[in-house]
């Protein structure tokens, strides 16, 4: 058995994307007249507040608490406790961000866009991108026949994790790694949205509000869809995702209209 070579093909386009959009919206941005310190801010708002602090709290929670056999087991458990933790960990380091390192900067609403670039770009880089790149090194071993090399050393759990890697490269459709270009996308919408809305929280006085609610629709549409990746193919999520991200576009799109000034 071997991976399709379009599925390799779809898996570098898809990891092209991730690492083109970012550099693409800070570009577009910085034309448009926004400071290019917020999408590095951005950057490291996500990989501090998501990638450690949060990944911390799930390594107590899941792995150590006692609870967490119980959350892991039940889907609605585990769609409202990820949602929620994506939630706090995200925006508040977005609040965080806004009020303290780029307090400053407050003066160009356009930042606001320009640090959600940045949050949801470097998600889409270090999520995707360059997961895609190490399945397409995997893919080439196993068409070389050279998966022995690879599990040279893996032993238990591990050598359980890699085979199940292996088995899902070769058999997922070539078309699913495309849905990526589509999450992605919708992805990095979500969180420029999402910035406006902490970002008047931050800046308009009386409304303190947009950052709770910020938390609530971050923590709604991770966990619904959780719930409905349990239930649907991929493609059907990925649509349900599309109509919830207009949604948040409509809304954050009224706020910016109401407050922004440029």
């Amino acid at each position: 058995m071997s991976v399709p070579i379009l599925s390799m093909v779809f898996m570098a386009l898809a990891a092209l994307f991730c690492f083109a959009m970012p550099v693409l919206l800070l570009i577009y941005y910085k034309r448009k007249g926004a400071d290019v310190l917020p999408f590095f801010v951005g950057c490291a708002v996500f990989v501090i507040f998501a990638l450690i602090l949060e990944s911390l709290m799930h390594q107590l929670v899941l792995k150590v608490l006692p609870v967490g056999k119980t959350i892991l087991g039940n889907t609605l458990l585990y769609a409202l406790y990820g949602g929620l933790a994506a939630g706090v960990f995200e925006e508040t380091g977005r609040f965080l961000a806004f009020k303290t390192v780029l307090k400053k900067k407050l003066g160009n609403d356009r930042n606001a866009l320009m640090y959600g670039a940045g949050h949801g770009g470097i998600e889409a880089i270090l999520i995707v991108g360059l997961t895609y790149i190490g399945n397409i090194v995997i893919s080439v071993l196993i068409n070389a026949g050279q998966t022995d090399m690879l599990m040279a050393t893996a032993t238990g759990e591990v050598a359980e994790q890699m085979q199940a890697v292996f088995d899902s490269l070769i058999a997922t459709a070539p078309w699913t790694y495309l849905l990526a270009i589509v999450e992605r996308i919708v992805a990095i919408t979500t969180h420029i949205c999402l910035s406006v809305l902490v970002w008047f929280a931050v800046k308009k006085p009386g409304k303190g509000w947009l950052f709770p609610l910020a938390i609530l629709l971050h923590a709604a549409l991770d966990g619904i869809l959780v719930i409905l990746a349990a239930h649907l193919p991929a493609a059907a999520v990925e649509g349900c995702l599309v109509v919830m991200t207009l949604g948040l576009m409509f809304l954050a799109r009224a706020v910016w209209k109401r407050n922004a000034e440029v």
